[in-house]
């Protein structure tokens, strides 16, 4: 009876060991990467804004789509909105705050899958210096050997995600209406499989 408990243990860590293994680190592809953002503007039109600085890698397995050890770092100064004025306004404390918080995060212990390519991941959101739960919606639109350069295996993932600033402490012209309290944001990423 030891004999088969020990048997059953053993095999039961090979395969644990096995699923580990197929584990693969991604990094974001900083140069194919685009987090960007769109809130409205006094009911007229929605205005854009782009994150230029970031970072981030995860954790995943393309057969079995489990996924861990998300985190992600924007830079909050880096936010282009195509306007130098506003710019500044959006890193000021009406916004942003960029000295007294310069970084945004996201980190996520796992995500669940609805498809072959679909799926979502939910982690938390600090902006701020403050901390909620966001819920990304994600597809994986290809996974292949790069064509040219690196020819790492490379993921290609588009993300998307809504949340209300006012939850974060950001609360500048909700009120009057003059900005929008609701923020859609977007992600286009390559991730590189790395060695």
């Amino acid at each position: 009876m030891m004999r088969t408990i020990i048997a059953t243990t053993a095999l039961f860590n090979s395969i644990a060991a096995a699923a580990q293994a197929d584990m693969a680190r991604y990094e974001l592809d900083t140069e194919h990467t685009a987090v960007y953002f769109t809130i409205d503007h006094i009911g007229y039109a929605k205005t854009l804004g782009i994150f230029t600085d970031l970072n981030g890698s995860f954790m995943y397995d393309v057969d079995t789509q489990d996924l861990s050890d998300v985190a992600v770092t924007i830079s909050a100064a880096s936010v282009n909105t195509f306007n130098e004025a506003r710019d500044g306004h959006v890193r000021n404390r009406d916004f942003l705050n960029v000295s007294e918080h310069p970084e945004i995060t996201f980190v996520a212990s796992g995500g669940t899958p609805s498809g072959d390519t679909t799926g979502t991941v939910t982690g938390d959101l600090t902006i701020l210096g403050v901390t909620q739960p966001v819920t990304l919606d994600v597809t994986l639109n290809k996974v292949a050997a790069y064509p040219f350069g690196h020819q790492r295996e490379v993921l290609g993932l588009s993300m998307s995600a809504t949340i209300q600033r006012s939850d974060f402490g950001m609360s500048y012209g909700v009120d009057n209406g003059l900005v929008g309290d609701e923020v859609t944001i977007n992600i286009e990423t390559e991730a590189m499989k790395m060695e």
